[in-house]
């Protein structure tokens, strides 16, 4: 064994761009992914809203990675946080007390909604969600979870089961007890009704009706994600969060928000249920707590859950449960985000992009509809805006797929990292994105859409 490292230490002066996508290939298993096939490309470095790969390329990223790195590549004073935290103190276990634990909690008690002001901290969103889940089981003695159909709240078991996009069916033996429900898609409602009519955007007719049907007295918690993400960026009609809330407290079943993607800054406000002035039972959060420089994620919840969390065992936990260096990155993260006014930032380049867009729409007919918040916004691409048919199907095989693929490969080749899901292409870029990066985005956009729109037309795609 000594030899064998011995030999790979000295090999390891040859790692070529070339040499890391092999070892990548042949090595590492990737999410989401079927393996076997080189990455993308290598990523040597980044700053700010760009990120250079090995070939001596650099790419506006308008999709902070996995809508994670809101703060950007390298922010200079998050990893000097990191650095200093690390040096104090890499790791003590979660049944002590450790100020950076203690800083965040308090950190993240102030700008939560309501009482929502005692959290367990986990390595990330799908981990947050799990805890969640059960907590909201223990505390009332019921087993069933509302979820809805266009839902993504991540990839461990009992998370994937309440997801409600076509990767749970693929994940395993589901965890009995999920009910699903329809989304507030007010482009494409479930009924056809205009949105103003249907009961699914409403939220209360369409959730009474189906907890009817399941017995609310057996139902523990109606799980959504405030502002869906990955599977469409739809944003609730103004009601349809407060609709929830009451619904719930008519049966008491506990309200647990997914902010992953859209908590901490995304759209504008600390959490996006601040939007609508709603104050979940929990909310769950992650990916832009600490920009993802080191993997954590948090459950807040308010008095109700304190109080029996305090009568109760906790019957959750993890060996990096509130991780002393990534609660560090994390009130870190929070004093940037003050000390640079991002949210003000969001706001401003968030108006300056939906503007972008609408202009765009009057363009090119292949955009159905544009929505979103701050930035996080989505564009539905279409065949017929009349018909609202999809430029790909729901789901789509590789071959039906190849119009989004397209696109994304047409903003790489320009120098822009795109990401779609079905029809939807998903524009996120930093929080910290500058008016002229973002002007120079649009630019790259507006071709890129441009071009897809002519392909439509002369029925190339």
């Amino acid at each position: 064994m000594t030899e064998v490292l011995t030999r790979s230490i000295a090999r390891s002066a040859d790692w070529t761009p070339e040499r890391v996508l092999e070892s990548d290939r042949r090595y590492v298993i990737r999410s989401w992914s079927q393996q076997g096939k080189p990455a993308q490309a290598v990523v040597t470095h980044g700053e700010g809203s760009w990120f250079h790969t090995g070939d001596g390329r650099r790419i506006l990223d308008f999709q902070s990675q996995l809508v994670n790195l809101n703060l950007g590549h390298q922010h200079p004073k998050l990893v000097e946080a990191i650095q200093r935290a690390v040096a104090e103190m890499a790791y003590i276990g979660p049944g002590f007390a450790a100020r950076a634990r203690s800083e965040l909690g308090e950190m993240l008690a102030d700008i939560a909604p309501g009482d929502l002001s005692f959290s367990f901290f986990t390595t990330g969103g799908a981990e947050a969600n799990e805890n969640a889940i059960r907590l909201a089981q223990h505390m009332t003695g019921r087993s069933k979870i509302m979820a809805r159909y266009r839902s993504y709240h991540g990839a461990t078991l009992g998370a994937l089961a309440a997801t409600g996009d076509p990767r749970h069916n693929n994940g395993g033996q589901n965890v009995p007890g999920i009910v699903r429900f329809h989304d507030p898609y007010t482009y494409r409602t479930a009924s056809g009704l205009p949105p103003e009519l249907d009961p699914a955007c409403l939220g209360a007719p369409h959730l009474e009706e189906i907890l009817q049907y399941e017995d609310p007295s057996s139902v523990a918690a109606i799980i959504v994600e405030s502002i869906t993400g990955t599977n469409g960026l739809l944003v609730p009609p103004d009601g349809y969060l407060q609709s929830l809330r009451e619904v719930a407290d008519k049966y008491g079943i506990l309200l647990i928000a997914d902010e992953v993607m859209a908590g901490l800054g995304r759209t504008g406000e600390w959490f996006a249920v601040d939007h609508w002035g709603v104050v979940p039972d929990i909310i769950t959060s992650a990916k832009g707590l600490n920009s993802g420089y080191v993997p954590l994620g948090a459950m807040i919840v308010g008095d109700r859950s304190r109080e029996w969390l305090e009568a109760n065992k906790f019957w959750g936990g993890q060996t990096y449960a509130g991780h002393p260096l990534a609660c560090a990155s994390g009130v870190a993260s929070l004093r940037i985000m003050e000390e640079e006014n991002i949210l003000d930032n969001v706001r401003e380049r968030g108006a300056q992009l939906d503007r972008a867009l609408r202009r765009m729409q009057e363009r090119y007919s292949i955009i159905g509809d544009v929505r979103g918040k701050g930035l996080f916004y989505g564009i539905e691409l279409v065949r017929d805006r009349a018909t609202k048919e999809p430029l790909v199907p729901f789901n789509p095989p590789a071959a039906a797929n190849k119009p989004m693929q397209q696109i994304v490969a047409d903003g790489w080749a320009r120098g822009i990292y795109l990401s779609a899901n079905n029809n939807v292409l998903r524009l996120t870029p930093p929080l910290v994105i500058t008016e002229e990066e973002l002007d120079l985005g649009i630019e790259m956009l507006d071709g890129i859409i441009g071009a897809a729109d002519a392909r439509l037309q002369r029925g190339d795609s």
